[in-house]
């Protein structure tokens, strides 16, 4: 008799979408809290400080394998850069410079449509038709959102700036980690690329601030969800999703973060979602559906 093979995914691996979905749209809006009693560099340095030594414990207890070759210290660091340094930095510089954390959000939900015009080339993945059009509409719903609050909150053109830079920054880090990613442990892996993040975000801290924190219990738990949630579990459920699967299936992912974003943003923060913003918003949602959903014909 044949031996049937087993493609049932693991449990992580079924509930990692939801997870991670939580724990990267709060982490807008505690991001943004928390800028209201910190630079964002000193801020960043502080979130990456406390990372690495909670790793670094975590690395003495567990003694995991360091990687063996110079190659591969090298692709974690400029992976962790690129996440930590670039995409953060440059979403804390657009959120001190006065965008929304709806309109931020929206406009990294772009990251889908760059990976999907890269990745066959970058990775060897085909994107096939259907993956397209999922990611055109969820387009057309992030433009949708993003006139609908112009009269309420116009971002500047820095922030603009900002936040391109930082979609640059995820969209870089992500293919980058997909060809040439390899195997190892959490724990290694997310301690070379913190303590890359920080060295790279610290000269900002040292040239550009004045090191002035406003200590208060705000702060405290802001820093804490970031350190914990978008930084341990979301960052380390994105790279985990990342190896798992196709990388512009777990990219389109990045569509159903504005609407929750925006939400929170909303309930913690009072920023205002007109009806026709809520509107792109489950237009980019479709996308999502569409780009993501497997055909019945489609093979395990």
């Amino acid at each position: 008799m044949a031996m049937i093979e087993n493609t049932q995914k693991p449990l992580w691996l079924v509930f990692a979408p939801s997870i991670f979905l939580f724990v990267w749209s709060t982490g807008y809006v505690a991001a943004k809290f928390g800028l209201g009693f910190v630079e964002p560099f000193t801020f960043l340095v502080l979130r990456y400080g406390v990372i690495v030594i909670i790793i670094a414990v975590l690395y003495l207890v567990l003694r995991p394998p360091l990687p063996k070759s110079g190659k591969d210290w090298v692709h974690l660091s400029i992976v962790g850069l690129l996440m930590q340094a670039v995409y953060f930095g440059f979403c804390y510089m657009a959120f001190t410079s006065g965008m929304a954390v709806g309109t931020l959000s929206l406009l990294l939900s772009l990251q889908p449509i760059l990976v999907g015009l890269v990745a066959p080339r970058w990775s060897g993945e085909a994107v096939v038709m259907k993956q397209w059009m999922g990611l055109l509409l969820g387009l057309s719903g992030a433009v949708i959102v993003i006139l609908a609050r112009s009269d309420i909150e116009p971002p500047t053109i820095i922030s603009f700036t900002f936040a391109f830079l930082a979609l640059a920054g995820i969209t870089g880090a992500s293919l980058w980690e997909k060809r040439f990613g390899t195997s190892h442990h959490p724990v290694t892996a997310n301690f070379i690329g913190f303590a890359a993040g920080l060295l790279g975000v610290l000269p900002f801290m040292l040239i550009l601030e004045d090191l002035t924190v406003s200590w208060s219990w705000q702060l405290v738990i802001s820093l804490a969800w970031l350190v914990i949630g978008s930084s341990l579990i979301g960052v380390g459920l994105l790279w985990a999703m990342i190896r798992a699967g196709d990388v512009t299936k777990v990219s389109a992912l990045f569509y159903m973060v504005p609407p929750l974003a925006a939400f929170f943003a909303w309930m913690v923060l009072d920023e205002h979602m007109p009806v026709l913003a809520w509107l792109g918003m489950g237009v980019a949602a479709l996308g999502v559906y569409i780009a993501t959903r497997k055909s019945q014909t489609q093979p395990s």
